[in-house]
């Protein structure tokens, strides 16, 4: 099994002058981020965090070796600051998207040529993508599409599947890819099947209430001089990310029509560290190519 972590010397930059204390990373995947900082900083210590089973299991086998240096929780990433203590953290990293391995692995139903229709992270739960296609309504497949899929006539996939199950179950990934069609968006090699299965795998894993809430937690934590930096694979994602740095480097928050401020303007969570999204390069892409869309931003926040 091979994994090739994403913006990965960007990621050890971001870092590097972390000499002590703990780096979270809430979403450990296959360790690939996490093994690469316990290599360069000697004396850091990292606790991961991943809902996926197969990717904490291979995880806590990949990294056994450090020893207590490094500690394994499995659960949302939403949920991580609750579990641990946060006093020594000193840096935060969130890679938010798929793995390659989970989208290539049939059983896992994430892929358009997928004999199954599954895409959970976390098996365990009840809800997957098979119960989403068969049985949301027309107005929900319609709000999945366009909201998580930005497909502009999400009207006509929704219809397309509601007229094809009333005929027959739709088992998987393959079935689902050959209802929607292989019409490509514009000029862009992605086609609306694709857009729709990644729109469901939103929906199915509630990705952007994950996203959401994690930040939340970081906001309302009381942290001691800490790096966040967070990879994302989606525009809706890199949308939040880039708004909440932004709010988190307000230091007046008094409404616009305040002609002076009045809150006292120390509201500052910190600062943005990075003026516009971090982007792979075309060696990266064309090294690893599923790096192409990802993003990524950084924040320190300010010990208080």
């Amino acid at each position: 099994m091979i994994h090739t972590p994403v913006l990965l010397n960007e990621i050890l930059s971001i870092f590097c002058d972390i000499k002590s204390g703990i780096i979270l990373d809430a979403t450990i995947g296959y360790g690939g981020h996490t093994k690469a900082l316990l290599d360069q900083n000697p004396n850091i210590k990292i606790i991961g965090n991943d809902r996926d089973e197969e990717a904490f299991l291979y995880s806590k086998n990949l990294l056994k070796n450090y020893g207590d240096r490094i500690e394994i929780y499995k659960g949302p990433f939403s949920e991580i600051l609750s579990k641990i203590d946060i006093s020594n953290i000193r840096g935060i990293l969130a890679d938010i998207g798929i793995s390659s391995l989970q989208i290539n692995k049939n059983d896992r139903g994430f892929s358009t040529k997928s004999k199954t229709l599954d895409m959970r992270m976390d098996k365990t739960q009840i809800l997957d993508a098979k119960f989403v296609v068969n049985n949301y309504s027309f107005d929900d497949l319609v709000r999945i599409f366009r909201d998580f899929g930005e497909i502009k006539d999400a009207k006509n996939l929704a219809d397309k599947i509601v007229k094809y199950r009333a005929k027959r179950y739709i088992e998987s990934g393959v079935e689902l890819a050959e209802i929607l069609g292989p019409q490509k968006v514009r000029k862009n090699s992605v086609s609306k099947a694709t857009l729709a299965f990644q729109a469901i795998r939103i929906e199915v894993n509630k990705e952007l209430e994950e996203l959401t809430n994690l930040l939340t937690s970081i906001e309302k934590a009381k942290f001691k001089d800490c790096i966040l930096a967070i990879i994302s694979f989606h525009s809706l994602e890199d949308r939040i990310i880039k708004n909440r740095f932004k709010k988190w480097e307000k230091s007046c928050i008094c409404p616009d029509f305040f002609i002076k401020c009045e809150c006292g303007n120390n509201h500052a969570l910190g600062k943005i560290l990075t003026k516009k999204a971090i982007t792979p390069s075309q060696k990266e892409i064309k090294l690893n190519s599923r790096s192409k869309s990802s993003k990524l931003r950084a924040f320190k926040i300010y010990g208080k």
